[in-house]
């Protein structure tokens, strides 16, 4: 065996971890993550030398980290992130998905796409400014998103001279707001990305700190893939009728497990019909299997002949997820244009899209003290809020603290395929109680 396939047998053996980077405008992400995959010697040669390169041409002397993720012309020429810059990486403890999101505010929504699956949501902090709004925002779609541990990373201590009353009490400020909205885990870790001092190797500077670096934080965060204890979700993605001489009865439902595990004998429901039947095989990769589990990619075939298409969702009888037109959701808004109570729109859940109305908007959040402002109307770019929502057809929506994949789903402008808002199904921390306005008259041709 050559050094590389041992080297890639030994990955394969190694946890992964998806994470992503948050914070301000200026406040050092894209810095930290090139910091990052420099110093745990995750950057080849002709990466770094092109960096080097772009940092002359722009008057620096020394690389500018921060254009190992800022891959863009536009990022470059203005120092800033505008798209989701992904990263993979290794050590020799664990294996790395990274997502490096903006901090402009107009880019919020991107972050909403890079932490919607992550395990580990990474907040930076500059320490000259403390938590302002964008922090606040930016902890409160971790929170929103079920994300279950996250990292304050209080950057440039090396600007207040390393100072630990300073990193103190923005760590209190942000655990204080973070424990409100019901994050989980936090861990505060003063760090200075420019320099180095604990990203992957302990600061000289702050001998006052004596927990983990970044990079020992991400290698040794507990991460738990095992979704085969969640009852099982198999939302149909395909059909398979090939109708040959070889197969002339074969049915089977092609997709993707969304959680939990499906064993051969299982009695099934499929959703939203209601109709039963039982597991009769499964077929992984072209052969037969008796079990498979989330995420695998499978086909299964059920001993009745169903009329089942994409969008049905198999699961089992003894847990099946109700079904209902009348979804509550917190959403967070991304499109440009806002959107309304009355709004006509298209519902995606997983391989399932419905039309759908905005009946309410019940409430918008506000940030600074997390009040609910009641009755907004409308929700621009960028708003996190509740909204009810009326389908044409039953959905099998879980909530979305029980089922990640399967209670969140994307409202959709059906005029051009927009993509308008993000949607968390069930409770949230947003749920204060506000009066609701009532739902405005239905469109003709989407009464529901």
């Amino acid at each position: 065996m050559s050094t590389t396939t041992e080297q890639l047998a030994g990955l394969s053996a190694t946890t992964l971890l998806r994470f992503a980077t948050a914070g301000s405008v200026d406040d050092g992400k894209s810095t930290l993550v090139g910091r990052l995959l420099h110093d745990s010697k995750s950057v080849l040669t002709d990466q770094l030398e092109a960096v080097a390169h772009a940092s002359r041409s722009r008057g620096q002397e020394t690389p500018d980290l921060a254009l190992l993720t800022d891959g863009l012309r536009a990022e470059r020429e203005q120092g800033i992130t505008i798209d989701v810059a992904y990263r993979y990486f290794a050590t020799p403890r664990r294996r790395f998905i990274l997502a490096d999101t903006p901090g402009h505010v107009q880019y919020t929504r991107n972050m909403v796409t890079g932490a919607s699956t992550a395990e580990l949501a990474v907040v930076l902090v500059d320490a000259r400014n403390g938590v302002v709004e964008q922090t606040r925002r930016h902890a409160a779609v971790a929170a929103l998103l079920r994300v279950p541990h996250v990292v304050l990373a209080v950057n440039k201590m090396d600007l207040v001279e390393y100072a630990e009353p300073v990193f103190a009490a923005i760590a209190e400020e942000f655990t204080t707001y973070a424990s409100e909205l019901g994050v989980p885990e936090i861990t505060a870790i003063p760090i200075s990305a420019l320099a180095g001092d604990n990203v992957v190797e302990p600061s000289a500077n702050m001998v006052w700190y004596g927990g983990p670096t970044v990079l020992e934080h991400l290698e040794t965060v507990p991460v738990s893939h095992d979704l085969t204890d969640c009852p099982a979700r198999f939302p149909v993605q395909y059909v398979i009728r090939p109708q040959t001489a070889e197969h002339p009865d074969y049915r089977g439902y092609a997709g993707q497990i969304a959680s939990g595990a499906l064993r051969v004998g299982d009695p099934v429901t499929v959703l939203p019909s209601g109709v039963t039947s039982t597991v009769a095989a499964i077929d992984a990769l072209g052969e037969p299997v008796d079990i498979a589990w989330s995420p695998q990619s499978v086909t299964v075939r059920l001993a009745d002949d169903l009329d089942i298409s994409r969008g049905d969702l198999i699961a089992p009888t003894a847990c099946a997820p109700a079904t209902t037109q009348d979804v509550e959701a917190t959403v967070c808004h991304v499109a440009d244009q806002p959107l309304t109570v009355g709004q006509r729109v298209l519902l995606k859940h997983t391989t399932r899209t419905v039309k759908a109305i905005v009946k309410d908007i019940p409430s918008r959040l506000t940030l600074d003290d997390l009040s609910q402002h009641p009755s907004p109307g409308h929700l621009v770019a960028n708003d996190i809020g509740r909204v009810v929502l009326r389908t044409s057809e039953p959905l099998a929506l879980d909530s979305y603290s029980e089922s990640r994949r399967t209670g969140s789903f994307l409202l959709i402008d059906p005029a051009d395929g927009t993509t308008l808002t993000a949607g968390m199904a069930g409770d949230s921390f947003a749920t204060a109680k506000v009066t609701r306005t009532a739902g405005a008259a239905d469109d003709e041709g989407w009464d529901f």
